[in-house]
């Protein structure tokens, strides 16, 4: 039965400053599936590239994989909708200033002046394209109704919430390359309205979200500083704050281990432990709450796989002794294995895989153990429970044997994954003491004890993985992959 060879035999050797680059969503959602709609889509976080080598000499650069841009996808009131009316405003009258009212002629107000000085920065954008141009003049458009709606009335909480979102995407739209001081500047604008709408209106979720997302694009103007490692821990209060306010999305959760991640790489080596921990941990609850949700899936694989390389350098895991470097990577190859199998076209995904595919333990999509009683006997006193070998695949759970372990007259556990209904954490006191899990099938439950909670967290992850991609259709791609 294959298994993990010696990194020098089989494995990509990996150069210590190699990493992968998370991914991330787009902003300002039409459809939250629509990732090729946003332009940056395919900037990374960090600064390295997908290479296409799967080994490498010692001494030589190694190939790195990128993570996905961020889920910038604000929700909230519909930016879409908004650019439509403006659109058709813009093509009534094509005066955007015919909206505002008319400022104070002698004693400008403290606010009127602070508008009028986030406005200057909008009017100095600049585009190279009609395009650009005219989307440009409808954020323009935006801005100066919601400036009027707050000169009106300071405590509009919407429309406060509205602006930020109008700075925002004006942001968006000015190359930080060439001008980070003016992205900059309006993300940190954004960033006050975000602050006075949520102090007049605390229960606003999404305004806390999209703050978030503003701070983490601030961060990353600033490279690898102290301002940048403050700004991530601020990032990461908020798109805490969003999900105590509404729990359920994985976008957060997503954005939230990005963020985690990017910080992780600037604190100091003591604080990194938990941050890796806690970024896993994020990651793992977006799939949780959507199974096919490729983008934190890939993530997932991503911030394993910088577990493996600094595993691998030190010698010792950030996060315990469970797992070595070899089984790290083994695991981040099954996220992003995963991931292409989701999205098979998304050639990020397809890069990445060239680089690990030789990590999975071929032609498996993982190998371990499990604690399991007699075929046809749940029950069974727990001394007649033995520890067997199981291989996943694209067609089911299957307990195997070797050389040293004998079946005898105990049939091999079979779960093929057509008939699998559930796969959950089990607590049942009739069962021997471990992490258990309980596969629910159309011929009955099946119950194993993993190893240990962390490997009952990868084993749960790839049963739901391979079902989730069946049930997608997608089975036939996760075979090429795994039989090649």
């Amino acid at each position: 039965m294959p298994t993990n060879k010696n990194p020098s035999e089989s494995q990509t050797k990996h150069h210590p400053d190699s990493k992968f680059h998370p991914l991330q969503e787009p902003a300002i959602p039409s459809s939250p599936e629509n990732i090729n709609a946003s332009p940056n889509l395919n900037r990374s976080i960090h600064s390295n590239d997908i290479h296409n080598h799967s080994t490498v000499d010692p001494g030589r650069k190694v190939p790195t994989i990128i993570t996905l841009r961020k889920d910038k996808g604000r929700q909230t009131v519909n930016m879409k909708e908004l650019l439509t009316d403006l659109r058709n405003g813009y093509t009534n009258d094509n005066s955007p200033s015919s909206v505002v009212s008319t400022p104070p002629s002698s004693h400008e107000s403290g606010r009127h002046k602070e508008l009028n000085s986030v406005m200057a920065l909008i009017d100095s954008i600049t585009s190279p394209d009609e395009e650009g141009w005219s989307r440009h003049r409808m954020l323009t458009f935006a801005a100066k109704r919601y400036a009027s709606a707050i000169e009106t009335n300071p405590d509009d909480y919407d429309a406060l919430y509205n602006w930020a979102l109008v700075l925002q995407e004006c942001a968006d739209n000015v190359n930080s390359d060439a001008n980070s001081h003016l992205k900059d500047a309006l993300l940190k604008e954004a960033c006050k309205m975000y602050d006075e709408a949520t102090q007049l209106n605390p229960a606003l979720h999404d305004a806390y979200y999209n703050w978030a997302i503003a701070i983490a694009d601030r961060a990353k103007l600033h490279g690898r500083t102290k301002e940048a490692e403050e700004l991530w821990k601020q990032a990461t209060k908020n798109y805490e704050k969003a999900l105590q306010l509404s729990w359920n999305s994985p976008q957060a959760l997503n954005n939230w281990g990005l963020a985690l991640q990017e910080l992780s790489a600037i604190v100091p080596a003591r604080e990194k432990q938990t941050i890796i921990k806690t970024a896993i941990s994020k990651f793992r609850a977006a799939v949780r709450l959507q199974f096919d949700f490729h983008r934190a899936i890939y993530n997932l694989g991503t911030v394993l796989y910088g577990l493996a390389e600094d595993t691998s350098r030190t010698g010792v895991s950030l996060v315990g002794n469970e797992f070595s470097a070899n089984e790290l990577y083994s695991q981040s190859a099954i996220y992003i294995a995963a991931a292409h199998a989701l999205r098979p076209s998304y050639s990020v995904y397809a890069s990445a895989l060239k680089l690990v595919r030789s990590m999975l333990p071929l032609p498996y999509l993982k190998v371990g153990y499990f604690l399991v009683p007699p075929v046809g006997n749940q029950v069974a006193p727990h001394c007649d429970w033995k520890r067997f070998k199981f291989v996943l695949n694209h067609e089911g759970l299957q307990q195997i044997h070797d050389d040293e372990q004998k079946i005898n007259d105990r049939p091999a556990i079979i779960v093929d994954i057509l008939d699998i209904i559930s796969v959950a954490v089990c607590s049942d006191l009739t069962l021997p003491p471990g992490p258990s899990i309980c596969i629910d099938t159309v011929h009955g439950p099946v119950f194993l004890i993993a190893d240990s909670w962390e490997s009952l967290d990868s084993w749960l992850d790839a049963l739901r993985l391979v079902y989730t991609i069946f049930a997608r259709g997608k089975i036939d791609v996760l075979a090429g992959i795994i039989t090649g």
